[in-house]
């Protein structure tokens, strides 16, 4: 059993919650549309953006679960499937579910799986990640890459992916966060306000989508906070470690 007992949440607790890449619509519909509108361009902006320093984070965090051997994994917020197919590959596991709110993300998802011959292994579902379908304790391993920050509620989210999670089992994520030493504090928040957001629109044509993330990225709770948020979910042994000079944690945590 997943003993989350979720306590009130503070106003404003998770800021990030409030902020959306357009203006109508609730939050969970205006990300679908927003990551189904960049979904042909992600994968080499994406790439791009963080000069291909995020395939090294995805390898860190497939390797922290490797000594625990992991069957089956489930992975929110998939996207375009890069995550999933590294860990099926890594691990050699024998099922896959990668989850998202995204058709349009997944459908690349779908045609990368396949051109790597992983079909069998690797499938994928669009899921609400604050309300998903399958039963508890379903899943050796969770993970999530640069997405839980899109959460409408991070607390529902969490708590879900800590009830589908086996006893025992392990969650790994990874998300981008603001640097908190000088100069990369620094160095980040000039990027991050006028590279990111400029290049983004000019790739993906989407004005609206960069200038999100940027601010997502600068809200989401981070480092000894979010330790704090994985244990009210039900988690134990969690803990958190800064990537890149902080441009990127990976938290760990057991259930």
């Amino acid at each position: 059993m997943c003993l989350a007992v979720l306590p009130p949440r503070e106003s404003n607790m998770y800021q990030q919650e409030t902020i959306t890449p357009y203006t109508t619509g609730n939050k969970a519909a205006q990300v679908e549309q927003m990551f189904d509108n960049i979904a042909p361009t992600y994968d080499r902006l994406n790439h791009r953006l963080s000069w291909n320093i995020d395939k090294g984070w995805r390898r860190k965090a497939i390797r922290q679960l490797a000594p625990y051997r992991p069957a089956t994994m489930l992975d929110i917020a998939t996207g375009t499937g890069d995550f999933a197919i590294m860990a099926a590959e890594m691990l050699h596991l024998t099922r896959l579910i990668g989850a998202d709110i995204s058709e349009g993300m997944m459908e690349i998802g779908r045609q990368k799986v396949s051109d790597k011959g992983l079909s069998d292994v690797i499938s994928f579902d669009k899921e609400d990640c604050t309300k998903l379908s399958y039963e508890d304790h379903t899943f050796d391993a969770v993970t999530a890459a640069f997405g839980i920050r899109n959460f409408d509620n991070l607390d529902k989210g969490l708590a879900e992916m800590c009830r589908v999670l086996k006893p025992g089992g392990h969650l790994c994520v990874l998300e981008l966060t603001k640097p908190v030493t000088f100069p990369m504090r620094q160095l980040f928040h000039i990027y991050a306000h006028t590279v990111l957001p400029v290049y983004g629109r000019l790739i993906s044509k989407d004005p609206s989508a960069y200038t999100y993330l940027t601010k997502t990225i600068e809200a989401f709770p981070q480092g000894e906070r979010m330790v704090d948020i994985l244990r009210k979910a039900g988690f134990q042994q969690a803990s958190f470690k800064r990537l890149t000079f902080g441009i990127c944690t990976m938290y760990t945590a057991t259930k």
